[in-house]
């Protein structure tokens, strides 16, 4: 799988493209109202329990508004973080400060957002138990979005399409047999892991034995869920998907399966709440 990094030079050019579409073609035409001179600290709060996550893209944020600001950070990705609790504070330029401040908060709220309910799944099952994401991400902020998941406690399922094979019910209902394309993807490997999803143990039972490393049980009950997986247990590696909550995730868990894999985590999202508080 591709290996999720946020380097510098990513961050940097994220926040760049962020701030462009903040501020073309004008600029903040009302911070330009505010005297100049004015200096303050500003501090950053949340305000809910969280798992925080993307402060280095706020500091880096405020960098390029103005090099002058000094950014300290309370707190570093991944902390849990309590409501009312100082995350971070900003000191410099008001007129500067302002003009990041829209930017700064949209990175951190949205990349904690997923670290905590990520974190909530992941608290639901049992630690044997992996909660994946999928490839249900926003455009262009899949690496952003997939980092939220890591910080989290959950696992990067494969990061795009040349990561793995995933023979889905659509690439299934291309042929009748659908043991042959599970066949060419075996003679096509190449050191890539196979994945075949089925939504019924008649599926499933078809192709017990065929030397793939996964098996995706889809929308299937608890009862057939238990079943699959003791079928499965010496052969594949295991994994859950459809129609996932908080409130079942705990019971899919029990069945024993090695994965689940949940699109909400990135596809549904309630940013943080997180403030400026002069």
């Amino acid at each position: 799988m591709s290996k999720i990094q946020l380097s510098k030079n990513f961050i940097k050019s994220s926040c760049k493209l962020a701030l462009n579409e903040d501020l073309y073609p004008s600029g903040d035409i009302t911070s330009e109202l505010i005297d100049k001179n004015i200096k303050k600290k500003v501090k950053m709060i949340c305000n809910q329990n969280g798992i925080l996550g993307g402060i280095d893209f706020a500091k880096e944020t405020f960098k390029l508004v103005d090099k002058k600001i000094n950014f300290k950070n309370k707190k570093k990705d991944g902390s849990r973080i309590r409501k009312g609790e100082i995350v971070a504070t900003i000191e410099g330029n008001l007129k500067s400060i302002l003009i990041g401040e829209r930017v700064a908060l949209n990175f951190v709220s949205h990349i904690s957002g997923i670290a905590t309910k990520t974190n909530m799944f992941v608290k639901k099952v049992r630690k044997k138990t992996k909660i994946c994401c999928t490839r249900k991400t926003i455009p262009n902020l899949r690496v952003i979005q997939k980092y939220a998941v890591k910080l989290g406690g959950g696992t990067n399922h494969r990061f795009n399409l040349s990561d793995e094979y995933l023979i889905k019910d659509n690439h299934i209902s291309s042929e009748k047999n659908f043991e042959n394309l599970i066949q060419r993807a075996i003679k096509k490997k190449g050191g890539k892991k196979i994945t075949v999803e089925v939504d019924n143990l008649s599926q499933l039972k078809r192709i017990l034995g065929l030397k793939f490393d996964r098996i995706l049980l889809d929308n299937m009950s608890s009862k057939n869920l238990k079943k699959a997986v003791k079928m499965s247990r010496k052969l594949y590696e295991t994994e859950a998907s459809g129609g996932i909550n908080l409130e079942n995730v705990k019971n899919v868990s029990s069945t024993g399966v090695d994965r689940i894999s949940i699109g909400s985590l990135t596809h549904s999202i309630n940013a943080l709440d997180l403030k400026l508080e002069i």
